[in-house]
Parts: C-alpha cells; structure tokens; sequence
C-alpha cells in the first residue's frame, strides 16, 4: 500500500481493496500507524476509510491505539477523517477506565451542534452514551440533554440514535 494510492482513493470499491490487502497482511496496527494519522487528510480518510470494513476482531488489534483515534477525531479539521476516526473508535471496546472527561464533553458539543454531520452527531450521541453508562448520573444527564434537543433541526439518523437511547433500545 502506498501514500500515493491512498490519496486517489474515492469508492466503495477503494475502500474495498484497501481493506483486503490490509486483511491479508495481518497488521491493521502497523497499516494504522503508517496511514491513519497521516497529515495528508486525503491518505488519512482512505486508510480509515479501509480501516472500517473491518470485522470487530480484525480491529481489536487498534484497541491499543484508541486513544490516538480519539485525539484525532477531536482534533482534525477534517469532517470525514472526524466521522471515520470516531466510527472506529466505537468498534473499539470503552470500559470505565477508559472514560475521557475531554472526549465524553467533546461527544456531548458535537452531538447537540445543529451544524455537525449527522453521521457525526450520531455517533458522538452513540459513544457518550456509552461512556455515560458507566456512571448512572451521567447517563442521567445525557437523557435530560437529549430530551431537550429541538428534535425539528436534526436529521433523520439523529433523531433514530436519541429515540433508540431515550427507549432503552441502544446497548
């Protein structure tokens, strides 16, 4: 796999490959370390982009880098490395010790920003829950914030996650 290849990458089907020729390697944590935190967003998106076709036990090799997919998705300008950075993030497992107070108000700012991607309001909404449900009175602020989101701005997957969480439906 090289840089170059990865910055052409715009399809499914890129994803695709990419993702096959990492599986054949074996090292979705050397491929993660070589290009998901590249510089170039363009390289770093393709990767990550791979990186999530990815079945729960091929990424569980990236559990011990979490951390640095969490520093990326707060710190990125770019939306799709932000989206990608946070998808794997919550194909990764989170215990409580795990719990990042800058991360948890970072889930809670971008899943109430009316101006985030959905897919990013969503799946901030998915990991602060899952960080919150450690914590009873957390998990308990997160319902009363959710209660209070003007439901009529957000998109349509938004409003699916908050009715999910609000029901007791998302685990």
């Amino acid at each position: 796999m090289t840089e170059e290849r990865l910055r052409q990458t715009f399809s499914e089907g890129g994803a695709q490959e990419i993702y096959q020729e990492v599986k054949a390697s074996g090292d979705f944590l050397g491929f993660a370390h070589r290009y998901a935190f590249n510089l170039d967003y363009r390289v770093a998106r393709s990767s990550l982009w791979g990186l999530t076709k990815a079945s729960k036990e091929e990424l569980s090799q990236l559990q011990a880098i979490q951390n640095e997919f969490i520093d990326q998705a707060m710190l990125t300008e770019n939306s799709s490395v932000r989206r990608l950075s946070l998808n794997v993030v919550e194909r990764l497992k989170m215990s409580e010790d795990d719990l990042r107070t800058d991360f948890l108000d970072f889930c809670f700012e971008h899943m109430m920003d009316v101006e985030e991607y959905p897919g990013i309001q969503s799946v901030c909404m998915k990991l602060a829950f899952r960080m919150c449900s450690f914590y009873p009175e957390l998990l308990d602020e997160l319902k009363r914030t959710i209660e209070a989101m003007e439901i009529d701005y957000y998109k349509p997957a938004v409003k699916c996650v908050r009715n999910r969480i609000l029901n007791g439906k998302l685990k």
